[in-house]
């Protein structure tokens, strides 16, 4: 099992990058990473930063060195690497550059997977256990944790015995991260906006794997 990796999953990552090898910011960009953009009359004042170190916010006295761009900047979808970038694995991209610089993204790019193994035959798997699959048309609209409450609550109102109960769940989840179109777009849950990507969702259903050939 794998899992999807942006500019904000993998910060630390790229921050401590950054920090070790400032060479490769090319003067133009901060490891650190702030709220917004820090401007020319907030030097001096006290700022909330995160650097490489830390999970959380700390107050620092903003800096020249800090009205560099940061080097993930943006939210969500919107994410990105050295102001170029929205993914941090991946092949290729040797030649990829910062608009009008001689800045590499490359060196930030890791072309390692990191893949976590569940193995089925350690465990009991009932009719609702199962693993969800899906483009990022679903991930980027909808965390795991709504997933799994979807999924859950969706299995448990159907026959463990129909056999398209796993389909339908996945069409649901496809219909939730979708929305519906309102005035303002496309609409989910608390007025979000809804995916505009693909959407392409697997159930798979972990009993069977439980079973000898």
């Amino acid at each position: 099992m794998s899992t999807e990796f942006t500019p904000e999953s993998e910060r630390q990552r790229l921050q401590f990058l950054g920090f070790m090898q400032p060479h490769l910011l090319g003067n133009e960009f901060t490891h650190l990473e702030f709220p917004r953009r820090v401007q020319r009359k907030e030097v001096g004042k006290r700022m909330l930063y995160r650097d490489f170190t830390m999970k959380g916010w700390a107050y620092k006295t903003v800096e020249d060195e800090d009205l560099k761009f940061p080097l993930i900047y943006g939210e969500g979808k919107k994410a990105r690497v050295l102001a170029t970038i929205g993914v941090t694995r991946g092949l290729g991209d040797h030649d990829l550059k910062v608009h009008d610089s001689n800045i590499y993204i490359k060196p930030f790019l890791s072309c390692c997977p990191e893949v976590k193994v569940y193995n089925l035959m350690h465990y009991e798997h009932g009719a609702d256990d199962v693993l969800v699959m899906g483009t990022d048309g679903l991930w980027d609209v909808l965390s795991n944790q709504e997933v799994a409450e979807a999924v859950t609550t969706f299995l448990a109102n159907c026959d463990p015995d129909d056999l398209h109960r796993y389909t339908m769940a996945a069409q649901d989840l496809v219909m939730r991260a979708r929305g519906v179109l309102r005035d303002r777009g496309w609409r989910i849950t608390n007025e979000r906006l809804g995916s505009g990507d693909d959407i392409s969702v697997f159930i798979i259903p972990l009993m069977y794997g439980n079973r000898q050939p």
